[in-house]
């Protein structure tokens, strides 16, 4: 007590502001335990704003925390101290980090014993908008699109409130679980001709829709809201059109979804941005990108210029058919159009950049976004450090970290697993493994994505024991390894050359029910390959063409290499021949792995031949591609002329994704 007396009165003018501003909390101290829980609390807050807490503190407070805990539950006194304990515990606009330390490395962060903050979670409690005392647990907090609050209205694109579902009523929770076991539509609809057309029917059939679009169930949507339209006495509006064109979207029926926009006309409702936004996307969906120009074009003759929500979902759904380079020309149209784009809308073109390994034109993107004035969430930046993470530049990554904390949000898995993924990369697995340590350190709880991190960056440094310790640790924790964890494993024994245990590995795969994908099949060719047995190769590649899974433009690339290396050039010019008949299309790493058995023989002119025929089918070439037509070079002048045609190249070469 006395030592707490001191430290306030060194902080004695601020002190007084702190009491008076939580005088209502002190009047709940009603006990002698509570007024010293409370002079702790104050205290604590004190340091906290003057920036001069330690951790030797914090932990000193973790423990006195704990026993209060139990000594107030013990006087039935645990409403008040939860009262008090939300003001110590509110969010500071500072970052967490400054709670543990200062410097700007992570490695010396995650190193340093004396940052341990013990297995206590910082969770973060704050008032609802109904003046509720809550929890934030940002593991709860969707990121998905889609969802609803009963009475609040549905949006296209809307996200869950602080993780919460429709409410549903007692009716509608028995109609909920009746719609979702019965799969027959004619009884659904004749059990809701029971029930009497009341305005609270009405509500729960819409939040029963609205639920079921949470879960992806779109057929009992269709036969809930057909009921409404065709058999109910229910004027329909613009929400429960809606719904059906999306369920019909989802389900590839453009043709209905475009039916039920007519209804909707016919009916003189006035279709919204969203409703145009479901339809465009359901078109997109399909494949109909002249149907979805057409939607844009009735938008205009309508009245309704397209905003920001149709924009974002025909961006979205090009985006989901990897269609990037009409994703682009929509964002500069939506620009051209002046139609000022989002936080999601740059989000999107960051995560578009980022896949095509162009991280500095994400960053330019992102710089972009900031001069809008359109503020990045913590979505927007989780997308540019994966971006750098692709790159393997782990150091713009952690930059772009710090700078997500210094912008006031709190780091969740996802930042944490980018950033992990930026290390790996990199090559550098433990400090992957100090960011694994770190987030658990502030409360951030791993999940199966960041074992799985753990497992490929080992792994990729060739450290496979370490990898399977993961592995395992992954099962202690009572999470299933899922087909990724199983590959990501096998292809880090492969690398090894280590055949009995990739067999083991296959084994257990199939023992747990996993049927082996395509990139398992792929790693046991590398390791066959990597050790010289070309006939289990052989069979591998019997058994693929055999099944259901169809070898893919990667499983060629390993073949060619490996058949390259070892000097079997008739067999991979036979396999290169092959691509056409099974509708694949070689690419750079394809072209440079014929190239490179070539090299090897100094053949020169028949590697510049290879490459003519690379820019003819439209590959372009990257460093890996210089290095092997260098590599083949036997005198200076040939040395030159390589140099000269790829700076050539690369000044007349256009890249289609250039902002």
């Amino acid at each position: 007590m006395c030592c707490l007396l001191c430290i306030l009165h060194m902080q004695q003018a601020f002190c007084k502001k702190i009491l008076n501003a939580y005088a209502p909390l002190a009047d709940i101290a009603a006990s002698t335990v509570e007024v010293l829980l409370f002079l702790l609390m104050v205290a604590t807050h004190v340091l906290l704003k003057r920036k001069t807490i330690h951790v030797p503190f914090v932990c000193c407070f973790s423990s006195f925390h704990n026993v209060m805990v139990s000594l107030l539950k013990s006087q039935k006194l645990a409403s008040s101290m939860f009262t008090i304990e939300a003001v110590l515990r509110s969010p500071f606009p500072g970052s967490r980090f400054s709670v543990i330390g200062s410097g700007r490395t992570l490695r010396q962060r995650g190193k340093d014993p004396s940052i341990t903050i013990g297995e206590e979670r910082n969770e973060n409690f704050f008032l609802d908008k109904r003046g509720k005392w809550r929890i934030s647990n940002p593991k709860k907090l969707s990121r998905k699109k889609g969802g609803s609050l009963r009475g609040r209205g549905w949006k296209y694109g809307s996200g869950f409130v602080d993780g919460v579902f429709p409410v549903l009523s007692p009716m509608a929770q028995q109609i909920l679980k009746f719609v979702q076991r019965e799969f027959d539509a004619a009884k659904i609809w004749a059990s809701l001709d029971t029930l009497p057309p009341t305005h609270n029917l009405w509500d729960d059939l819409i939040s029963i829709s609205v639920r079921l679009r949470l879960n992806k169930q779109w057929d009992p949507i269709i036969s809930v809201c057909e009921w409404i339209l065709y058999k109910s006495s229910f004027h329909p509006d613009v929400l429960c059109y809606n719904l059906l064109i999306d369920a019909y979207g989802q389900k590839l029926q453009h043709k209905k979804a475009e039916s039920v926009y007519l209804q909707l006309l016919e009916a003189q409702c006035v279709a919204t941005e969203d409703t145009y936004a479901l339809l465009l996307r359901a078109y997109c969906t399909c494949g109909l990108l002249e149907k979805c120009e057409a939607v844009l074009t009735e938008m205009r003759r309508n009245g309704t210029p397209p905003g920001v929500v149709v924009y974002n979902a025909y961006m979205d759904e090009l985006l989901k058919g990897r269609n990037s380079v009409k994703a682009v020309e929509i964002f500069r149209r939506m620009k051209s159009d002046q139609c000022r784009p989002s936080t999601d809308t740059y989000t999107m073109v960051i995560n578009l950049y980022g896949k095509a390994n162009q991280s500095a034109t994400a960053l330019k993107v992102f710089g972009e976004m900031k001069t809008d004035k359109c503020k990045p969430n913590i979505c927007t930046y989780t997308a540019l450090i994966n971006a750098f993470a692709r790159d393997g530049l782990c150091e713009k990554a952690e930059e772009i970290f710090e700078e997500l904390q210094e912008d006031g949000h709190e780091p969740d898995v996802y930042a944490y697993n980018a950033l992990m993924e930026a290390y790996s990369r990199a090559g550098f697995p433990f400090g992957s493994y100090e960011i694994f340590t770190l987030m658990q350190h502030m409360g951030c709880e791993p999940d199966r994505a960041s074992y799985n991190i753990m497992v490929d960056a080992f792994g990729r440094a060739g450290l496979h024991e370490d990898a399977e310790a993961v592995f395992e640790e992954l099962k202690q924790q009572g999470m299933t390894p899922t087909m990724k964890s199983h590959m990501l494993l096998l292809s880090a024994y492969s690398k090894a050359g280590n055949i009995p245990k990739c067999e083991l590995i296959m084994n257990q795969m199939h023992k747990s029910g996993l049927k082996p994908d395509i990139f398992a099949l792929n790693s046991m060719l590398n390791a066959y390959g990597r050790v010289g047995r070309f006939e289990k190769m052989e069979e591998v590649l019997t058994v693929m063409e055999n099944s259901r899974l169809e070898a893919d433009i990667s499983t060629y690339n390993i073949l060619i290499n490996i058949y390259g290396r070892a000097g079997f050039l008739s067999r991979m010019e036979e396999l290169f021949r092959a691509l056409a008949s099974k509708g694949l299309k070689a690419d750079v790493v394809t072209w440079t792995s014929k190239m490179s058995a070539y090299a090897r023989k100094k053949q020169y002119k028949k590697c510049l031949e290879i490459f003519e025929e690379m820019i003819d089918a439209g590959c372009y070439p990257d460093g890996g591609t210089a290095k092997v037509l260098l590599a083949s070079c036997t005198t200076d002048e040939q040395i030159e002329q390589v140099t000269t045609i790829i700076r050539s190249f690369h000044k007349e070469a256009r890249n289609v994704f250039d902002m």
